[in-house]
């Protein structure tokens, strides 16, 4: 809420309400004297709501935070909060009226007689008790009878708001009943049918290139460097002060504008020169490292126990050389992927236009299908999680694809389900039920959230948001 606040200015304030509700309650002193009472400026506006300076004070001093904490927070944006929880009570006030909800005043004094606080061992009320708590706390019954009904105006107002959040018992056992069923499938495994990247010829992957050649061209650099180590730089072992002034003396140089060669003459170490480079999958550690800053073209950069001097001397595209026979199969693999990908497509365009039949599916099993029992939504022993619960939304004799944790790949068929019996005092459940009545409150909440988004319009006045704060510094 304080980023919120923070970006606010005087633009939309909105749902914020949802958020903060009048929790700030620390255990500090008052606000004190710094403000004139009679200080009507307003500090913020929802829609034609006016929150004066008077307003803010009261809420602070309410508050028990101290003017020593708010001072020392003031880079914390301790301010910016403290106006946010007034403006969420404020809209909450605002939202307890529109509704004309109310509480009268026998449900406070109930509140207050049922309030362990003030019972004795015997569990009645003993007023001495409210009484000591009442002057412990530096509070008028009649302020703390306020807070009270405040407080159940507030939740009066969320009950309302989530009304029929409570899912009905039918709804709740269908769908935990649909979620642990078992489901059974046939299934296999497509790695079989697709083209290996063996197979793929030389022509076929020259096609490729050109009809990819943007897309594959790489950059390479031509570079020179020197890795620095204690045992080159000053002749010994020992990563010593000595060492790291060197270092610094390097650094310095780099930035006073000296070039790689005349840096290179002052230490007296040869460089090493790499030309056409660019990564691969045989990993070179030094190089991949330069590679990756080539941004920068002369550099000192750390490498595990060395320090690197590099000099990017030239950087240039280039299409991928089928000579080169890491790259080649880099990209024969592009392409074998690109092939599963395109096999992979053409199978679920034809289960989705109803073109694919059980016919196709034991023709491409050729006998290796497998068959198995899913026992819930949750059981994610063979398939990805997410691809149980999408083998759980489809009808039987449905076919998909689904994968494994490792990407793996398999054409399945739905051929059956079962109800499995479930006790209504079983742990699973009721966390389900739990689970199902939450996620309905927080939906609503969402809702009701992007309409005080809508219905108010805060603005606030920089200025004397400015004024406040500048009393504590």
């Amino acid at each position: 809420m304080i980023e919120k606040i923070k970006k606010l200015g005087w633009k939309q304030f909105g749902g914020l309400v949802l958020i903060v509700i009048i929790v700030i309650a620390f255990g500090f002193g008052g606000f004190g004297g710094g403000f004139s009472t009679n200080n009507q400026n307003n500090i913020a506006k929802i829609n034609k709501a006016n929150i004066t300076t008077q307003d803010f004070i009261d809420y602070v001093n309410q508050s028990g935070i101290s003017q020593e904490a708010i001072r020392d927070n003031i880079e914390n944006n301790i301010i910016e909060e403290l106006l946010s929880g007034l403006i969420s009570t404020k809209i909450i006030d605002l939202e307890i009226k529109d509704f004309n909800l109310s509480i009268n005043k026998k449900t406070i004094l109930k509140n207050i007689k049922e309030n362990k606080n003030f019972h004795d061992e015997n569990g009645k009320f003993q007023r001495v008790k409210y009484e000591k708590f009442l002057l412990s706390n530096n509070m008028s019954a009649a302020m703390f009878e306020l807070k009270l009904k405040n407080k159940e105006l507030q939740k009066h107002l969320f009950d309302f708001i989530g009304a029929g959040t409570i899912t009905p018992e039918f709804l709740v056992n269908k769908k935990f009943e649909e979620n642990n069923k078992s489901l059974d499938i046939e299934y296999f495994d497509m790695e079989s049918l697709y083209k290996m990247k063996s197979e793929y010829t030389d022509n076929e992957i020259k096609v490729f290139i050109e009809e990819n050649k943007d897309q594959l061209k790489r950059q390479y650099i031509d570079f020179k460097y020197v890795a620095l180590t204690p045992k080159n730089l000053i002749g010994i072992e020992e990563f010593n002060q000595e060492f790291f002034d060197r270092i610094d003396e390097i650094e310095n140089k780099i930035s006073q504008g000296h070039t790689f060669d005349v840096i290179l003459e002052s230490i007296n170490i040869n460089a090493t020169k790499v030309t056409e480079f660019a990564p691969s999958s045989n990993k070179q550690i030094n190089e991949d490292l330069i590679y990756s800053k080539k941004v920068t073209k002369l550099d000192l950069i750390e490498s595990g126990d060395e320090f690197l001097l590099y000099n990017i001397e030239k950087e240039y595209d280039r299409a991928p050389d089928l000579n080169d026979e890491i790259i080649k199969d880099e990209i024969a693999e592009l392409i074998y992927q690109k092939g599963k990908f395109d096999y992979n497509r053409k199978i679920l365009e034809d289960i989705q236009n109803n073109k694919f039949s059980n016919t196709e599916f034991e023709e491409l099993s050729n006998l290796n299908k497998k068959n198995m029992s899913i026992s819930s939504i949750n059981d994610d022993k063979v398939f990805e999680i997410n691809s149980v619960k999408m083998l759980y939304s489809l009808p039987i004799n449905s076919f998909t694809l689904v994968n494994n944790s490792k990407n793996k790949i398999y054409l399945v068929k739905i051929i059956g389900s079962n109800k499995n019996l479930f006790n209504k005092s079983d742990t699973n459940y009721l966390e389900f039920v739990n689970n199902e009545n939450t996620n309905n409150r927080k939906n609503i909440l969402q809702t009701y959230d992007q309409l005080m988004n809508t219905k108010y319009k805060v603005h606030l006045n920089q200025k004397t948001l400015d004024r406040v704060k500048n009393y504590f510094k």
